[in-house]
């Protein structure tokens, strides 16, 4: 009797199995539904506003990096990633090449950047054009062209330098006393 008692309370209070595996995951029934976009498998919900990415054909040269979540509480290695690709302070926005090396370390601080793929819709800037050149927060960098020729260039240079020589023109004092005179007197 005193042992069946026992028996029922130990089985009342047995714990449930533990089954431990450390092993990668085996849970490719949830991944059915994923589209291959260029050799990468993409999940999207059907409760969000992401889409696809579109396929252009031929893969960006650089990308823009923003880091979009705090640093704090991170290990020392995701850290030192985001140091080295000038990401530590906040808001802070970088341009890296896309090759393996720089992809690797996107990888594995994906979950606190934002990547776009910085696009050239004018075409892609040269040498003279570096300082007519900024890069918009959607990842477009617009180059802006100069559509002068060299003639107009000399002509208004030309303009430029016959003006200052001229001796009709009036001096600073004079254009100073006719301004103060038309302001007390605009009638």
């Amino acid at each position: 009797m005193f042992r069946n008692i026992i028996t029922v309370c130990i089985s009342q209070y047995k714990p449930a199995v533990l089954i431990r595996n450390y092993g990668k995951h085996n849970k490719k029934y949830l991944y059915k539904d994923g589209v291959k976009v260029n050799n990468i498998f993409y999940y999207p919900s059907q409760n969000s506003a992401h889409s696809l990415p579109e396929t252009t054909g031929e893969p960006s040269k650089l990308f823009r990096i923003r880091r979009i979540k705090p640093i704090k509480g991170c290990p020392y290695w995701e850290k030192r990633i985001l140091r080295d690709l000038g990401l530590y302070e906040s808001n802070a926005v970088a341009v890296v090449k896309n090759i393996p090396e720089n992809n690797a370390r996107l990888w594995k601080v994906k979950h606190l950047i934002e990547v776009l793929p910085i696009r050239f819709p004018y075409g892609e800037p040269t040498e003279a054009d570096l300082s007519y050149t900024f890069l918009k927060e959607n990842g477009d960098c617009v180059v802006v062209k100069d559509i002068t020729s060299r003639t107009a260039r000399d002509d208004r240079l030309e303009a430029a330098v016959k003006f200052t020589k001229t001796e009709e023109r009036m001096d600073g004092e004079t254009l100073r006393k006719d301004s103060r005179l038309k302001w007390l007197n605009p009638w």
